[in-house]
């Protein structure tokens, strides 16, 4: 048996991307399993272990991230984890046995109980699952408890379990309703302004060009949010793509904030935007009149889309 320390710990382990609902019941789980006097410790692998197995191979196979890792710490402490460490997995750490895992695991943390999801896989070849962990428990003094998946109901009715993949099949199809619903909250993209085109503006309707990272964009088109600024929320009519009406260009993510009345020349502060309803696809326009035409009525609907409360200081 392990020798505890005096405050017990309970672990959790995994990629986490996104913490939706799934990961925030993990987390809950631990807390009771160790109680308000021990500590919670997740384990999150930051990049994605595909990341480096195919480092030789198609990237296209990696997961788009859903969530930077700074995101990722301050949601699962939010959701009750006391620390959050990065595994950074290398070549070396990922060729490591099951076996060899876990002694390491216990070693370094001397956990009290290990909580995990019904297809929690570790080791070389993931040759590990959660009957294996039970089997590990018994030799090095944990226990192993298993939450099983949470389910979500969609707009359309349908139920689907809660996973990241989900999440990233959802937006890559526009629906940022039903991403909310398995992250519990809507879709977030932090950044940092950067200038554009400065073509907004020249029209009446000025945006703000958020640098996103290698964080994952949802489809093209138009969508009501908001955006946070200075710790002040504003209603956002935001556009992803590609100005279809302007020619070609990479895609974009920029937001027109409403009753915003700081400066435009301003660059490379942080901003946040949120992404709470699909509005249109983004479509290419005769003139630019038409295209004011049409901007209009996104703010309109965006406008009676978010809620005032959605725009309280934060």
């Amino acid at each position: 048996m392990v020798n505890r320390t005096e405050t017990e710990t309970a672990l959790t382990i995994g990629n986490f991307d996104g913490v939706h609902r799934g990961h925030a019941k993990l987390v809950q789980t631990a807390r009771k399993a160790v109680g308000a006097a021990g500590q919670v410790v997740v384990l999150s692998f930051d990049p994605h272990p595909l990341s480096v197995l195919l480092a030789q191979k198609s990237t296209s196979r990696v997961p788009q991230r859903l969530t930077s890792f700074q995101q990722l710490c301050e949601l699962l402490k939010q959701a009750g984890a006391d620390r959050v460490v990065a595994l950074k997995p290398t070549r070396e750490f990922l060729s490591q046995t099951a076996s060899d895992f876990i002694t390491s695991i216990v070693q370094s943390y001397q956990p009290k109980a290990i909580i995990e999801g019904q297809d929690f896989r570790f080791g070389k070849h993931r040759a590990g699952s959660v009957d294996t962990l039970h089997q590990y428990g018994e030799t090095h003094g944990f226990r192993t408890v298993v939450v099983e998946s949470l389910r979500a109901t969609l707009d359309d009715h349908s139920t689907t379990v809660i996973s990241s993949s989900v999440i990233r099949w959802l937006l890559q199809r526009g629906r940022v309703r039903d991403a909310a619903r398995l992250l519990g909250r809507p879709y977030e993209l932090p950044g940092t302004v950067v200038r554009g085109d400065q073509r907004g503006r020249t029209i009446g309707i000025p945006t703000v060009n958020l640098d996103h990272g290698d964080l994952m964009l949802p489809k093209d088109g138009i969508y009501a949010g908001t955006a946070v600024r200075d710790g002040h929320t504003y209603q956002a009519a935001i556009s992803v793509g590609t100005k279809p009406t302007f020619g070609t260009s990479p895609r974009v993510c920029e937001a027109h904030l409403l009753d915003y009345e700081g400066p435009l020349d301003d660059y490379n502060w942080p901003i946040r935007v949120t992404f709470h309803h699909w509005l249109r696809d983004q479509l290419a326009y005769c003139n630019v009149q038409n295209l004011q035409e049409q901007i209009a009525r996104d703010v309109a609907r965006t406008r009676r889309e978010v809620p005032r409360s959605a725009t309280a200081t934060t």
